[in-house]
């Protein structure tokens, strides 16, 4: 444990032996997180169609506020104000900030429809100014002012919403990149992360909740060697632990092999977090390669357009994780979202056609039941990953989830 981070601590307490998967415990100064874990996104301080109670009765244990758009609003000094994001939010357990760079890029490229972790329709104006050495400067996209982010103030944000885990400023470099550019933005990325440290330290290593743990994200878009060279930077530096960030290029096929490549590579003492991944096929390919925690938006986007998640390995889903509830064929089916699931839709006898009928009357019920739905899949799929890992399992769980490891 490093003397930087005394108040947060990492233990591995089981290991699958045909596979990189491992389970942990991640303690954190507002609790512990039993690890492989999936972070909940709070992206403006509340989840989508669920309350923080309600998410942590579904078995919720960390959840994630983007540092980009509670900075805009209600401000990152608001926040501490109200005494940090798990107090304000009512959430009152561990938290997560990312550093708000991912938003700013992507954005500024005019949206990451091309990406992995971006296949999403719509793309917003671009709202990017400059990169330079020190910072981003870019416009709100609520109200068109002008702002700058440096390595320095996006820790000084994330230190006045109070998470107990924060994350470096990076370039996320979009799946267009050339080569050059992508090298010069890693490089760029890696004197940010230095002043990042030293900011930390500055700041005594402490939020407006208490003390924090800095986070070191190993970049290097599609190419490896700049992977590799990512690795043993963040490797060298005292990070608490590590993020894989940066593009992931086009595919999914592309993305776990990136993940394969570069997970190994990272110091195992630590935790790895991969940043903005989270469909079930990709939870159980980074679990294989080593990954400790994940954060993506998909469960709660997908419920508010009819998407149920189920185990692909049990019904034909056609490829994807989920049913689309609003499809004809939902319209006389008697069975709920999922056989034997303890959701509140699904434990109270909620039929798939009783809730075709919501959505296509556009009821707020329908959506709050389904996102209550798949957050518990989210969290009954972690813990069968966990105990896949003490069982020595993991494939074997993997396939009955409806995904093959290679």
């Amino acid at each position: 444990m490093s003397v930087r981070y005394p108040a947060h601590r990492f233990t591995v307490t089981a290991r699958d032996p045909a596979t990189r998967a491992r389970a942990g415990v991640l303690e954190t100064p507002h609790g512990a997180v039993e690890t492989p874990a999936f972070v909940l996104c709070a992206t403006r301080g509340a989840l989508k169609a669920a309350t923080m109670e309600e998410a942590r009765s579904l078995g919720a244990t960390l959840v994630l506020g983007n540092t980009y758009h509670l900075m805009l609003a209600p401000g990152a000094e608001a926040v501490g104000r109200l005494g940090g994001l798990a107090r304000m939010t009512g959430w009152h357990g561990p938290t997560l900030t990312d550093s708000g760079g991912f938003q700013i890029f992507s954005m500024g490229h005019g949206g990451v429809a091309a990406e992995i972790k971006g296949s999403r329709s719509g793309t917003p104006a671009p709202t990017l100014i400059r990169i330079d050495e020190q910072g981003a400067t870019f416009r709100s996209y609520l109200d068109g002012s002008v702002h700058q982010l440096s390595p320095e103030g996006s820790l000084a944000a994330q230190a006045a919403i109070g998470a107990d885990l924060v994350v470096v400023l990076d370039e996320c470099t979009p799946f267009h990149a050339t080569r050059d550019y992508v090298e010069r933005a890693l490089a760029r990325t890696m004197r940010w992360s230095r002043r990042s440290l030293a900011a930390f330290d500055a700041a005594g290593g402490r939020g407006s909740a208490g003390p924090q743990a800095l986070i070191g994200i190993a970049g290097g878009h599609v190419h490896e060697d700049l992977r590799r060279a990512a690795a043993e930077f963040v490797n060298g530096e005292d990070f608490f632990g590590h993020a894989i960030g940066d593009s992931l290029g086009g595919t999914r096929e592309e993305m776990h092999a990136i993940v394969a490549f570069q997970a190994p590579l990272l110091r195992p003492d630590r935790p790895i977090h991969l940043l903005g991944i989270g469909q079930v096929a990709d939870i159980w390919h980074g679990v294989a390669h080593g990954i400790d925690t994940f954060d993506c938006v998909h469960p709660t986007r997908i419920a508010r357009h009819g998407g149920a998640l189920v185990r692909a390995g049990v019904e034909d889903t056609g490829g994807r994780d989920h049913l689309n509830l609003r499809n004809a064929r939902f319209r006389d089916d008697p069975r709920p979202i999922e056989e034997g699931c303890d959701c509140p839709a699904c434990s109270s006898g909620l039929s798939r056609a009783y809730l075709h009928h919501l959505l296509k009357l556009d009821e707020l019920a329908a959506l709050l039941l389904i996102t209550r739905h798949n957050i518990r899949f989210m969290m009954r799929l972690m813990a069968a990953v966990r105990a896949a890992i003490a069982a020595g399992r993991v494939r074997e769980e993997a396939a009955a989830w409806g995904v093959r490891l290679g």
